[in-house]
């Protein structure tokens, strides 16, 4: 491991954020000496994020932990185009209402995880927007752009090698990265940030700004991203086979989000609890050292600590409750997400899909014939089995040992 003279990077590096850098020493003396700005870029494609930010989220809280200035950048004018980095298929496009809305349900994480305000170290989030649509440029691509594959422009040359995607690239998306260079120069400009932090996928991109800076300029700016963050079993941070782990309640229960970090991977505790809480190091080892059954103790710690940065030490609390009630046997918590049924009725398997139990009712059959699913502890064996809980009555649905919820009329 690297030594450091910077707080900063000093933690970064202990806690597993650093993937790569483009001038280790220069930005460990930069942040030795001064307070660095430095911002992380987020589209507004969703009203919330979910945990698949929560790495570049929780950087940017590293960042002002060691007295450093955080910008968050919305993306208020890159998501009318879509950042194709990854992708095999063009996003669909948002309406400017849509977008703001957007903007204002992410905002609110931020707000539990950042301290904004006017001070040298206080957060601020800016939109790009705000001079990327003062271009003119971006109104011509939308309008344009959308008709040219980069595909075809590159029919005749070798670089069309480089395109491995399926689907095709408009030239619309292919200006991305353009658009994300400039922000980082403007930033650098207007705002004095030296820094630019993102996930692996954009080293390309950083890079690509911090060399408009140098070339427009000659500014020196840094780069810095994170590795690339998967699950023990390979699986990316973020999607589960009932969906996305959304950030904001309004699109996950706070029960819900607590149970997916208390059924992690035994073998991803000690380095979720180094990337998205605050305990100290030492306790980190002491957790990520307990076997067998005891691991279960430091899950429920993790749980506790995530659910409280994100949702507050009160979800985190009755996130808890409910779940000692729950597998306490006979309890139903009320934090147990619920689903009514209406008068009608609903058949089991159509009931553990829009509860968020199964992706398919093709799953919830398989589940059923594995006989992994409860009606109020009893095993359900038919799929098509029609569950029609009376006026006042509850009902409780459990697939496995971990999902458990409320059926109601």
């Amino acid at each position: 491991m690297t030594t450091y003279q910077s707080d900063l990077l000093r933690v970064l590096e202990e806690r597993g954020y650093i993937h790569q850098m483009t001038n280790a020493e220069g930005l460990d003396a930069l942040a030795s000496k001064q307070v660095v700005p430095g911002y992380i870029g987020f589209d507004a494609t969703a009203p919330s994020l979910h945990i698949g930010s929560l790495v570049q989220i929780m950087m940017l809280r590293r960042l002002q932990q060691a007295r450093h200035k955080p910008i968050v950048l919305m993306g208020g004018g890159t998501t009318r185009i879509g950042d194709p980095t990854g992708r095999d298929e063009s996003r669909k496009m948002l309406t400017d209402e849509a977008i703001e809305e957007n903007i204002a349900g992410i905002r609110t994480v931020f707000e539990k995880l950042l301290t904004f305000g006017d001070g040298p170290t206080d957060a601020v989030m800016v939109n790009n927007n705000d001079w990327l649509g003062k271009l003119g440029y971006i109104e011509l691509l939308q309008e344009v752009g959308t008709h040219f594959t980069v595909n075809r422009m590159l029919t005749f040359d070798s670089v069309k090698l480089r395109l491995e995607r399926e689907q095709p690239m408009t030239f619309l998306e292919f200006n991305y990265m353009i658009l994300q260079g400039y922000d980082f120069r403007y930033l650098a400009k207007e705002m004095g940030v030296r820094l630019q932090m993102g996930g692996s996928d954009q080293w390309g991109n950083i890079v690509n700004g911090m060399e408009l800076g140098r070339r427009m300029d000659g500014m020196e700016l840094f780069g810095l991203t994170t590795p690339l963050l998967t699950t023990a079993d390979g699986a990316k941070m973020g999607k589960t086979a009932a969906g996305a782990v959304w950030l904001n309640e309004a699109q996950l229960p706070s029960y819900d989000f607590w149970q997916y970090w208390r059924n992690v991977d035994d073998r991803d505790v000690g380095r979720f609890l180094k990337l998205f809480t605050d305990l100290p190091l030492d306790e980190i080892a002491r957790l990520e050292a307990l076997e067998g059954a005891q691991i279960n103790d430091a899950k429920v710690i993790l749980a506790n600590e995530v659910t409280a940065l994100v949702r507050g030490r009160d979800a985190a609390r009755a996130a808890e409750a409910t779940a000692q009630e729950t597998f306490a046997g006979s309890g139903a918590g009320e934090d147990l997400p619920t689903l009514s049924l209406g008068a009608e009725g609903m058949r089991i398997g159509a009931a553990l899909t829009a509860i968020g139990f199964t992706a398919s009712n093709g799953e919830a059959k398989r589940k059923i014939a594995e006989g992994a699913v409860k009606l109020d502890d009893q095993t359900v064996s038919d799929p098509g089995m029609l569950v029609q809980p009376g006026a006042g009555e509850t009902i409780r649905l459990s697939l496995g040992k971990k999902k458990h919820g409320l059926l109601v009329e």
